[in-house]
């Protein structure tokens, strides 16, 4: 009976330290996603008002609980906060939960890094069409870091898994641009793929694209009901689908690997 309490209190403080360490990074993910694009700086400074440019408090830079308290409204100015901000930091609170509730340790706690990583990716490319280098290619790192400290899976898949999936999607647009004659692939598409390699591994690649696939049916299924005319022109962020089902994923893995 006391195992099965503590385990459950182990659990609880993962669960606990996951989501605190979420909010901690998606309030820092956040500020990049919005400020990057626009030239703005994100190393330096303290945080301001978008509105007004005042300087924030402690107080005011709460993640989620003080966008809650002050309505999503800057005290001074009443400028609306950018929605972007609660939208990150509750999404990387859920994946350091998920986490660390699925592999407790250094091996959930990689797992989360390689989630907000991909939440910032993706949002990115939702916003922009941008799957940024300076952070594709850290990710990539990432990856075969935790490889040399031997978390799962082996190195060795993981670099076989990264060099097919860039080879896999750059033949892919290739193929297609000399074919259609237009690009249907942006740039930063397989490099992201390749760097989700870098963590999955070789064999689950199928599973990953399997799943970025089937969220590109129901995104076009779900403008089709809004009314938007669907071409073979319409553009979506691959990168962004890619990114969403390759967490989940991760987690189904994380979850066989113990």
């Amino acid at each position: 009976m006391m195992t099965g309490i503590l385990t459950a209190w182990q659990l609880t403080a993962c669960a606990a330290a996951g989501g605190a360490l979420g909010l901690i990074a998606g309030s820092f993910l956040a500020t990049i996603v919005i400020r990057w694009p626009e030239g703005r700086c994100i190393a330096s400074g303290r945080s301001t008002c978008d509105g007004c440019g005042r300087m924030l408090g402690p107080l005011e830079l709460v993640p989620l609980l003080s966008f809650a308290i002050q309505r999503g409204r800057c005290r001074a100015c009443g400028a609306a906060i950018d929605p972007r901000h609660p939208l990150i930091e509750g999404g990387c609170a859920l994946v350091g939960v998920a986490a660390l509730l699925v592999a407790p340790g250094t091996a959930g706690l990689a797992g989360a890094v390689f989630g907000w990583l991909l939440i910032a990716l993706a949002a990115l490319d939702v916003e922009h069409q941008w799957l940024p280098d300076r952070l594709t290619l850290p990710l990539a790192v990432l990856g075969f870091a935790g490889g040399a400290l031997d978390l799962p899976p082996p190195l060795l898949d993981r670099a076989v898994g990264a060099a097919a999936a860039f080879a896999s999607l750059s033949l892919i647009g290739w193929s297609y641009r000399r074919l259609r004659g237009r690009e249907g692939l942006g740039g930063g598409d397989p490099k992201l793929f390749g760097a989700i390699g870098a963590w999955l591994g070789w064999q689950v690649l199928p599973f990953v694209l399997l799943l970025a696939s089937l969220a590109g049916l129901g995104a076009i299924a779900a403008m089709t009901l809004r009314g938007r005319a669907v071409t073979a022109t319409t553009r979506l962020p691959f990168g962004a689908l890619l990114a969403v089902a390759a967490f989940p994923v991760w987690l189904v893995t994380a979850m066989l690997w113990r």
